[in-house]
This record gives C-alpha cells, structure tokens and sequence, in this order.
C-alpha cells in the first residue's frame, strides 16, 4: 500500500500555503492579532471572511457555482492544516459555512442556493443558528418557539415567537435558521420547521449573555411577532426536525479535523512551558502530559479514520464517538495548562502575562461538553443508535415529599 499525498494535493497544499503567508504578513498581521476569541474584534473578522471569499477560499468544499472550488475531502483536510498552522483568525461566520451552507446543498431548493450561499462564501452575510431554547436544550425536541402563516404586504409570510439560547454571533448576524413549531398541538419531533429568518427587523431582540471570560460569544435571541417569506423553509413543511439532524451532521463532521490542529498547537505550548519552568521534572505531571500526547495521538488517527470512511462513502461509528472523546480530552489537557502555569496563568488582559491565555483557554474549554449535543446525551446515542443497545427508560417525574402525585 502506498501511504501519502497525490501530487495534485502537495501543489494544493503550497498553494495555501503560500496564500495564506502572503495575506497575514505585513498589513495582514492584523488579522493574527484578533487571537482565538470569536466575539472580539468583529470587524476585522470579517473583513477576512471577505479577504476569503474574494480568493474562492471560503467555502472550498462547495460548488464553483456557489462561490466554491468543489475541493476533495483530503484537499479540505489539508485546507484546515494549513489554516490552524498559519495561525489565521478563527473563522467568525463558521456557522455560515460549516452548518446552513452545507445544509442548504442537501436540502435548499435551488432558489434558496442562488440566494444565500454565494453571500456566504463572500462573507458578505453572517449567520446564527437557532435551536436551544430554555426548556429544549439537550432535549432539542421540546421546541416552543412557534410560526404562524398570515397575508402580508409582501404575500405569504411565517410570523414567529419563541426564544432561542446560547446563540453563537446573533448580535453580529444577518440571518439566523430557526427550528420552529409549525403544526399546532404537535409534539416531539412531528409539527416542526426549519425556517430561515432575516434577524435586522422588528421583532427580533438579541440580549448578549456574559461568559466567565468576560465576552459575550453567546445570547439570547427574542422573537416577538418576527416575520420571513413563506419561501424561507428548508425541505418540507414539518420536517425540520430531518434537516436539523443533518446539520448537526455537518456540525460533528469533518469541520471537526480543525479542532485537532488546534488542540495539537496548544499541548505544545503546554508541553514547552513544562520543560521551561521545570514541572517536566515531576513524574505526575510527566504522566498527565503523555496521556495528552497519547490522547492526541488516539483523536488524530479518529480523525483520518472518519476522513477515511467519508471519502468512501461508508461513514461508521466512528463518527458519533469523535466529538464526545475530544471535547473531554481538550477539558483535560486545559485542566493540565493550569497545573504547569500555576499562578502565571491568572486570568488577566496585561499582554506582558503570556500564560493567562491558558486560562482564557480553560474557561472556554468547560462548554465544550456542551455545545452540538451534550457528553451525557452523545453517550446515549452511541449506546442506542451505534451499539443498538435498548433505549434509555422513562421514568415518570416523582412528587415532592408530602404531596400526592
């Protein structure tokens, strides 16, 4: 068996490469110093989400006639080492890109592509996901969030009120997809709708929610009689709860190779203040880095096993344990950050304190058992869905003491 790159892919590869040293140096040098943060310096982020897209880079994966270059899979894998190599700006509209974009090319009407992909891979629109709400988090199917048919100025429109949560760049973007409950009475999974929403209108109020870290990633988005054309479903009327499963697909898939890269930079910045400051020495701390190393180590071959299988067109099991093995795995290695920085790793904005990134690191890292579907829920979707054990029993709620039920 011969194991390597095709010829085709090393020019692709120099030729990212290349583009990407050329746009961050100089006056691009601006664009490194945003840092990971995905909610500061919005401006910036944008203007390379524009820089992308005027290079046929920001959607690579898609089709020309979208704004894509119809990349192979391994072209998009090589696109993200080079990416989180050259330390560009974490990608501000990745929901844009990674989620309805791809979304849209599975399910959109063709309408609905020559209308919103091409401004996503432009950059020139921005977008948020609405799917959690208060009550219907990891439980996704207790959607309340309501649309309603009525005449307006401009014929058939959804009107729409709810609440969604934990929403990713709602106070930056242009359009938000909602999961909404179009059938009255429906319950569960039946009656929904996956409703595309322009978000700058009357009725759409987003409140910032403060993180730990001090920045606001993340709102709250209220709907309060909001409207959007009748056109602006995706797939059928009622069956927003199969477009929504496959872009929480698109959401656990090969966007996910990124997140490797990216923890890979980090253990070595870890792994290089150990043996500066001398906690290399312990032999605790010792073994708790090499487990990173070999956890590391287990992710990447995951990782190109997935890529692997999609390229084949038989992804497996695989696929459902990625995103619970990382996102503990990244919990862990930030938990180390901290033991090996000690107090240099207090959080703080003074630039002349080059640890307390660590702990920005850390913070961020405690939603990462979170966000695309929780560890406890993911577990038991591999149990019941991959392993084909029996499904999780209901237990009917119990009274408080003293009261009947």
């Amino acid at each position: 068996m011969k194991l390597g790159y095709s010829q085709e892919d090393q020019q692709f590869r120099a030729e990212i490469a290349g583009w990407l040293k050329e746009h961050l140096a100089g006056p691009g040098k601006r664009f490194r110093e945003v840092g990971d943060s995905y909610s500061a310096a919005f401006g910036p982020r944008k203007e390379w989400e524009r820089e992308l897209g005027h290079a046929g880079l920001s959607c690579i994966a898609w089709p020309k006639a979208y704004g894509g270059r119809d990349a192979t899979l391994m072209q998009q894998a090589i696109f993200i080492e080079e990416y989180v190599k050259s330390r560009a700006p974490a990608r501000v509209n990745f929901i844009g890109v990674e989620f309805i974009g791809p979304t849209l090319l599975a399910h959109g009407r063709e309408d609905q592509k020559q209308r919103f992909l091409p401004k996503i891979a432009s950059g020139e629109e921005i977008w948020a996901q609405g799917f959690s709400e208060p009550n219907a988090g990891s439980d996704l199917s207790n959607v309340q969030t309501r649309a309603r048919l009525e005449e307006g100025a401009a014929g058939a429109e959804w009107v729409i009120d709810g609440q969604k949560i934990w929403t990713s760049f709602a106070q930056h973007a242009d359009w938000i997809f909602l999961l909404c409950r179009t059938e009255p009475g429906s319950k569960g999974s039946k009656g929904l709708s996956y409703v595309l929403v322009p978000m700058r209108q009357k009725g759409v109020t987003v409140r910032p929610i403060r993180q730990i870290t001090g920045e606001s990633d993340f709102n709250e988005v209220f709907f309060d009689g909001a409207r959007t054309s009748a056109a602006n479903v995706v797939g059928a009327e009622g069956e927003g709860w199969k477009v929504a499963m496959s872009t929480l697909m698109f959401e656990r898939g090969i966007s996910t190779f990124g997140a490797q890269k990216v923890y890979e930079r980090q253990f070595g910045e870890v792994l290089s203040l150990a043996v500066e400051n001398g906690c290399a020495a312990s032999p605790l701390l010792r073994q708790r880095l090499m487990d990173v190393q070999i956890g590391l180590s287990v992710m990447k071959a995951n990782s190109l096993r997935i890529l692997s299988n999609v390229m084949r067109g038989s992804p497996g099991g695989e696929l459902a344990i990625n995103k619970l093995f990382y996102t503990s795995l990244h919990q862990k290695m930030m938990e180390l950050a901290l033991d090996v920085a000690g107090p240099e790793a207090d959080y703080s904005d003074d630039p002349a304190r080059p640890y307390h990134v660590m702990m920005e690191h850390y913070l961020n890292s405690r939603a990462d058992s979170i966000y695309a579907g929780t560890n406890q829920v993911q577990r038991n979707i591999i149990a019941e869905r991959v392993l084909g054990l029996p499904k999780e029993p209901k237990v009917a709620p119990t009274a408080p003491a003293g009261k009947s039920a």
